[in-house]
């Protein structure tokens, strides 16, 4: 069945750690509110228009002087030459994808129940390393029911979450995360299920901007992020200072991201959101004077996949290697998707939707039609991570008002608290540790 019918240290360095995830998440506020803007006007993601097309080889040698970076533009623009990303799988074996389809039961199908007695799985002041965006209880959330609700497949049960059985399971090796600040999220979330179990003097968080590394010296492991919003190189690869008025990808190459990601021995990848905030530009490997065409965002994560998916088929030995793509994870922006005839957002939602196989606006099928189709010429090279369907119920699970704002909110904000809420991160403990513990089952 097709993934489209299923979506129905040593001390920790606290200064130093501190003022990196201030900084960060600060450079994320602007971005929440263009993709809520995108949302509610998707009128201005144009539509993709048939075009004559030509192939193109990804992941071809450049100059270093063609990197893109956040000082890049775009000197020129011109419509989509219809240029399409060729990748060889004829390099992947015939083996099949390991998913859902391998498993006697579909651990993706079931429903939230609420157990207070096993969950949470960490205390949010228990956890060094929380993100100011994601610790809802420690700025102001009081009702602590999305803490503790269990995720409960339908005729089988989840691997129970084991911290030393994972740190065996990564032992001498590197876990990283690849993606965006969802991504981030549930990077967090891993550290926060790791770290309790590692003496403060034996685990160590190393902030590097791009790339930050949480170790754990006695199991020569660690588990990192790695910001790379777009899998592909972009003007917003800086963790930081990633402008959004012109979104600039190099449609054809993931190599100055994956000379990073190449060496870790498990990687978890995702990409969807920030390809709903408009039309991208494309500048493509080689082209001279700035010059730049224009393409829809689900036109240009195709192209972008193809370019990832040209590196899996091409470098990843299952043998040696796991991958898997974590697939989208919803927002929550319209109450009345969920609660006919009501106004807001996922604000002041303390309960989960109970309607099974509920789909809101937050995820989108095109995307996933398109990613099942890539992914599944992927073989075994690739698992398939599934949080779209049990995350849409928890329209709850959502940090709101209640996280840390570096900017100065008006009166009308917050006189109307739905209009500065963030509906699309996740508060934690919360529904990331889930996707954890699936990793944690396929692992």
């Amino acid at each position: 069945m097709s993934m489209s019918s299923k979506w129905s240290r040593k001390k920790p360095h606290f200064p130093l750690l501190v003022v990196l995830l201030v900084f960060i998440a600060c450079s994320v506020l602007y971005n929440e509110f263009s993709i809520q803007r995108i949302h509610e006007t998707p009128d201005l993601v144009p539509s993709s228009q048939p075009t004559p097309f030509t192939y193109v080889k990804p992941n071809l040698p450049q100059r270093p002087s063609e990197v893109l970076d956040r000082f890049s533009s775009c000197n020129s623009t011109r419509s989509f030459s219809g240029k399409k990303i060729r990748w060889n799988d004829r390099d992947v074996e015939s083996g099949r994808r390991r998913s859902v389809s391998q498993e006697s039961c579909d651990v993706f199908s079931g429903k939230w129940v609420f157990d207070n007695r096993s969950y949470p799985l960490y205390g949010e002041s228990e956890c060094p390393y929380m993100s100011e965006q994601l610790a809802c209880h420690k700025h102001g959330r009081s009702d602590l029911q999305y803490q503790h609700w269990r995720w409960q497949p339908h005729g089988c049960n989840l691997k129970r979450w084991n911290a030393i059985e994972m740190w065996e399971k990564l032992r001498g090796k590197r876990l990283m995360f690849v993606g965006d600040s969802l991504n981030r999220n549930q990077w967090i979330s891993m550290v926060c299920l790791l770290q309790s179990v590692i003496p403060a003097n034996k685990r160590s968080m190393t902030p590097n901007a791009q790339l930050t590394i949480f170790r754990a010296e006695e199991y020569n492991a660690t588990v990192e992020f790695l910001w790379a919003p777009l899998l592909v190189e972009s003007n917003s690869d800086d963790p930081v200072k990633h402008r959004l008025a012109e979104r600039i990808i190099r449609p054809d190459s993931v190599l100055k991201h994956s000379t990073q990601w190449e060496h870790a021995d498990i990687l978890v990848f995702n990409s969807y959101l920030w390809w709903r905030q408009g039309p991208v530009k494309l500048m493509w490997s080689g082209e001279e004077n700035g010059a730049c065409e224009e393409l829809d965002g689900l036109g240009a994560m195709e192209l972008a996949m193809g370019a990832w998916a040209d590196w899996v088929a091409s470098k990843v030995i299952p043998l040696k290697k796991r991958v898997f793509f974590v697939t989208m994870s919803p927002t929550h922006f319209w109450k009345r998707e969920w609660e006919a005839g009501s106004e807001g957002n996922c604000y002041n939602e303390t309960r989960p939707i109970d309607r099974e196989g509920y789909w809101g606006s937050g995820s989108d099928l095109a995307t996933m039609r398109m990613v099942d189709n890539l992914v599944s010429r992927l073989g075994s090279k690739v698992s398939v991570i599934n949080i779209t369907q049990l995350s849409e119920y928890r329209k709850d699970g959502h940090p709101s008002i209640y996280r840390k704002f570096w900017e100065t909110l008006s009166p009308q904000q917050l006189g109307n608290p739905a209009s500065y809420s963030d509906c699309i991160h996740w508060c934690l403990p919360g529904v990331p540790d889930v996707w954890n513990e699936l990793l944690f089952h396929f692992l």
